[in-house]
C-alpha cells in the first residue's frame, strides 16, 4: 500500500528509479560480456591455431576470429611499447588488463587508428578495405590474425597477433642475402598465402615487400598492413598504390591491374631473397618505372636454373602469359621445379620448421622493434560534424 502511494506522489522519481534500474543491468551485462571476451582473447591467444580453409570462409561472427566486438575498449588493454607508426596509426604492445590468471602472459598487437587523421587523409576506403579483408581471412597460418576490431567515440582498433621476430627485411639485411633453402621456405609460405587470397577471397595485395613481412616466435611468416588490399575478383581497378622496385608494369602504365600484380611483386621478392636487392633499382624512381616497363631482368651467374625461370615466368610483362595469373592460377608456381621438395600440405599446417626462429626472453619480447617517439598530445578533435557524416562509414568496426 504504502509503495503504490509513494508510486503516486512522486511519479517521476519512479520512472528515474525504474530507468536506473535498467541502466544498472544493461551496465552488469555488458561487464559480463566483456569479461567473457577477454577470456575469449586468452585462450585464442594461448593456442593460436590456424583454421582449415573451408573455416576461414565461415563468416567472422562465426569464428573465434576477425569479428567486430561491441564491447571491448581501448581501457580493457594496458600498452606496454610502440611496436611501429604510421601517418594516422600507431601499433602497440598490449596486455589484457586485469587478466585472470595464467593469462597474463598473452600480449597482442594493437592497431590504433584516429578517425580524423583516417578522414584527413582521404584513407576511409582503404581503412575499411584493411579491416574487412582481414576479417575475412582470420585464421590463416600465414597472414596476421585480426583477432577482433571495434571502436570508440574518435578512434578505431584492430586486435591482431603479436610477432615478437620483427620484419624479414630486417633479417635480410643483416644476412645481405638468403640461401636457397630459406628464400624457398619463405617463398613457398607466401604462395599459400596469395593462393588463398587471390583464389579463395578475390582479394588483390598489392603491397609485397619484405617490410610488410613479419616472422613469428616459431618462425613461420605473417603479411602484415592489408592497407592496399582490395577485393578486385575479377575487375580491373586503377589506383596506383605500392612500392617503386615492387610495382607491376600494368599499374605503371595505369591500365588496370587485378590480382597479377602480387604474383610480378612476388618474383621480385624472391629476386631480392636470393641476391640482397631486387633487380629493378635507381636512386631515381622514374627510372625504376622504365625498367620495369622494359622487364628486363638480370640474374647473377651463381643463381640456380630453376630460381631463374620461375622469376622469369613471374617477371613476364605480359599479364597473359604470367606465371600464377594463366590457367591453374597458383597450381602452376606450386608446382614449379624450384619448389619441388616443398610438402604443401605439411607446410601449411607449420609442421616444418622455420629456418630463422627468433631468440625471444618471452612472449611480450620487443627486442626485434625500434623504439619510437611518444605520440603527440595535441590532436585534432574528431567533430560532431565529422560523426555525423562518417560515423556509418565505421560502422563495420
Amino acid at each position: 500500500m504504502a509503495a503504490a502511494v509513494h508510486k503516486l506522489l512522486h511519479p517521476h522519481r519512479s520512472r528515474e528509479e525504474a530507468r536506473e534500474q535498467e541502466r544498472e543491468r544493461k551496465n552488469s551485462e555488458m561487464d559480463r560480456l566483456r569479461d567473457e571476451e577477454k577470456h575469449t582473447l586468452a585462450q585464442w591467444g594461448e593456442k593460436k591455431a590456424p583454421l582449415e580453409p573451408g573455416q576461414i570462409d565461415q563468416a567472422p561472427d562465426h569464428k573465434m576470429v576477425g569479428h567486430s566486438s561491441r564491447v571491448l575498449r581501448k581501457e580493457d588493454f594496458d600498452l606496454i611499447k610502440t611496436l611501429g607508426t604510421g601517418t594516422f596509426a600507431r601499433v602497440w604492445l598490449v596486455r589484457l588488463q586485469n587478466a585472470q590468471s595464467g593469462d597474463d602472459n598473452q600480449v597482442f598487437a594493437l592497431k590504433i587508428l584516429r578517425k580524423t587523421d583516417v578522414i584527413k587523409l582521404k584513407q576511409v576506403e582503404h581503412v575499411r578495405n584493411e579491416r574487412n579483408v582481414l576479417a575475412a581471412v582470420a585464421g590463416h597460418p600465414f597472414i596476421t590474425t585480426m583477432v577482433a576490431s571495434f571502436q570508440d567515440y574518435d578512434s578505431l582498433y584492430m586486435l591482431l597477433d603479436y610477432c615478437p621476430g620483427g620484419e624479414v627485411f630486417s633479417y635480410l639485411r643483416r644476412a645481405r642475402r638468403f640461401n636457397e633453402p630459406t628464400s624457398q621456405f619463405y617463398a613457398a609460405e607466401i604462395v599459400l598465402i596469395l593462393e588463398f587470397l587471390h583464389e579463395s577471397q578475390g582479394v588483390a595485395y598489392r603491397d609485397l615487400k619484405p617490410e610488410n613481412i613479419l616472422i613469428d616466435a616459431e618462425g613461420h611468416l605473417k603479411l602484415v598492413d592489408f592497407g592496399f588490399a582490395k577485393k578486385v575478383e575479377n575487375r580491373e581497378t586503377y589506383t596506383l598504390c605500392g612500392t617503386p622496385e615492387y610495382l607491376a608494369p600494368e599499374v605503371i602504365r595505369n591500365t588496370g591491374h587485378g590480382t597479377a600484380v602480387d604474383w610480378w611483386a612476388f618474383g621480385i621478392l624472391v629476386y631480392e631473397f636470393l641476391v640482397g636487392q631486387p633487380p629493378f633499382w635507381d636512386q631515381n624512381p622514374m627510372k625504376i618505372y622504365e625498367q620495369i616497363v622494359e622487364g628486363r631482368v638480370r640474374f647473377p651467374s651463381a643463381m640456380s636454373a630453376d630460381a631463374r625461370d620461375l622469376i622469369s615466368g613471374l617477371c613476364t610483362v605480359d599479364t597473359s602469359k604470367r606465371l600464377g595469373n594463366i590457367k591453374g592460377g597458383a597450381s602452376t608456381v606450386k608446382s614449379h621445379a624450384w619448389f619441388k621438395d616443398i610438402d604443401w600440405d605439411a607446410l601449411y599446417h607449420r609442421k616444418i620448421n622455420g629456418p630463422i626462429v627468433p631468440h625471444l626472453r618471452g612472449p611480450a619480447d620487443t627486442r626485434n622493434f625500434d623504439d619510437y617517439e611518444p605520440e603527440s598530445i595535441h590532436r585534432e578533435a574528431y567533430t560532431r560534424e565529422m560523426s555525423e557524416k562518417y560515423d556509418d562509414a565505421f560502422k563495420d568496426f
